[in-house]
């Protein structure tokens, strides 16, 4: 049973008609697999995208759960986030224990958890060497987590 997703992509994307609807159909797929938790780590055109379309079902599924994975445990505390998190857009932000704390490091060791407590992940990467989308999907299938990319849908 599918409980934990997460979902990685390139910062700037083009948004298709298509992407839209075939990436909802995966989500509500996923829900009515038991899948209750959504992981984003906030950055970027994918991540907004996934988090609008999980935000659709969540009304009608209520259970499910958007995780905001920070990457600074600091903001854990609400007067120590940036401006731009809005609680209301999560039901929960986490700080996953890292391996590493160097602010670059964090980013990719932060990916590095949310893949690891992951039952299925979410991609939109393309063989870049310097995307950390690519360097998560490396991750994810050296994990042998399993994968969607959106690229392919």
């Amino acid at each position: 049973m599918i409980k934990t997703c997460s979902v990685f992509g390139h910062s700037t994307i083009e948004i298709t008609k298509e992407l839209e609807n075939e990436l909802f159909k995966t989500m509500e797929d996923l829900i009515k697999k038991g899948c209750e938790y959504f992981y984003f780590g906030g950055f970027g055109m994918f991540d907004e995208l996934c988090h609008k379309i999980v935000s659709e079902p969540k009304l009608t599924y209520s259970h499910i759960k958007r995780i905001f994975c920070l990457s600074d445990p600091r903001h854990l505390r609400v007067n120590k986030r940036p401006k731009w998190f809005k609680s209301e857009d999560y039901e929960d932000f986490v700080y996953l224990d890292l391996d590493f704390d160097w602010w670059y490091q964090r980013i990719y060791y932060r990916n590095c958890a949310m893949i690891d407590q992951s039952d299925i992940v979410i991609f939109y990467a393309e063989e870049r060497e310097n995307s950390g989308a690519y360097k998560a999907l490396k991750y994810a299938k050296q994990k042998k987590k399993l994968i969607v990319n959106a690229l392919l849908i």
